[in-house]
């Protein structure tokens, strides 16, 4: 499931700011591990569906840091 749509960040702190920029961050790493993974996979419906966590991953990263 990933975070379709960005959200308002404008009234956090810097150290909650600091939490999101690591949690997107986080994200893209997943992502990244997980197209990886899935380029490993013989099994079609294993590959689509790492494919899709990490597009998913991609996804709420780039609307957290779109966010912010």
């Amino acid at each position: 499931m990933a975070l379709k749509n960005t959200i308002n960040l404008n009234n956090l702190t810097q150290q909650e700011l600091n939490c999101v920029k690591e949690i997107a961050s986080s994200h893209l790493t997943m992502s990244e591990k997980l197209n990886f993974y899935a380029n490993q996979m013989q099994d079609p419906q294993f590959k689509q569906m790492f494919s899709q966590s990490a597009t998913d991953a991609k996804t709420t990263a780039t609307n957290l840091i779109n966010s912010l």
